[in-house]
């Protein structure tokens, strides 16, 4: 095993990098206080199908169409995919918090990885050209680290389970031991669905989610918060 793609690899899927991802649920915290999601079951089920019927087909797919991007070196692509990305995310608070993700991501990669690529990228996103959205980001970065395409989209899936996880366990709220059950039941799913993204249809992708983006922009309207999203 290759420990330099493999150290690039824990570091860039690393749950705990801080790029903010934590101050965020993805409308989760309205599904808890909608009472839809409030125990273990209903957890896993959400996190299940934001994974097999929302990610899957928006993000996870993004980060599989940048990495082709990145791979033939294509600037103008990877910019029209950051535009697609930004189109697709209807509610504001996710399209922003996206966006700040990926800025985050940029500014701690930069301090050591220096790319052309990913330099001129991030000069369209200063230059207003691009939105430097997360899961664009994380594909090109995963490509240029020399990280195989199936672990890069299994390793984003995982980091985006362990955030989910986390959230529930604190607003449903859960044991931290129910958290982990939840994780290891869908080891087999993360896995499928990294294989199921590198076969998929581009007509695919951006398939809506009405419900997801409803709780979302429901989020701001609630009586309290603990997230921003």
């Amino acid at each position: 095993m290759n420990l330099n793609f493999l150290s690039g690899l824990l570091h860039l899927s690393d749950p705990t990098l801080p790029i903010g991802g934590y101050t965020h649920s993805n409308g989760l915290e309205t599904y808890v206080q909608q009472r839809i999601v409030n125990n273990l079951q209903t957890a896993k089920e959400f996190v299940e199908n934001m994974l097999q019927y929302n990610i899957k087909y928006n993000d996870g797919a993004f980060v599989k169409l940048a990495y082709n991007a990145a791979e033939n070196n294509d600037l103008e692509l990877l910019i029209s995919l950051d535009n697609e990305c930004n189109a697709i995310k209807c509610p504001k608070e996710i399209r922003q918090a996206s966006q700040k993700l990926g800025l985050r991501l940029i500014k701690i990669f930069k301090r050591r990885e220096h790319f052309p690529l990913m330099e001129a990228f991030e000069k369209a996103v200063q230059n207003r050209e691009a939105n430097s959205h997360y899961c664009i980001v994380f594909g090109v970065y995963a490509y240029l680290m020399k990280i195989p395409l199936y672990e890069a989209l299994l390793g984003f899936y995982h980091t985006s389970v362990a955030g989910m996880i986390t959230n529930a366990v604190k607003l449903v709220p859960l044991g931290q031991l129910d958290g982990q059950d939840i994780l290891f039941s869908l080891y087999p799913v993360m896995e499928k669905t990294a294989n199921e993204t590198i076969e998929l249809d581009r007509d695919m992708v951006g398939l809506c989610n009405t419900a997801f983006d409803i709780r979302c922009m429901q989020h701001e309207r609630l009586y309290s918060r603990l997230y921003m999203s």
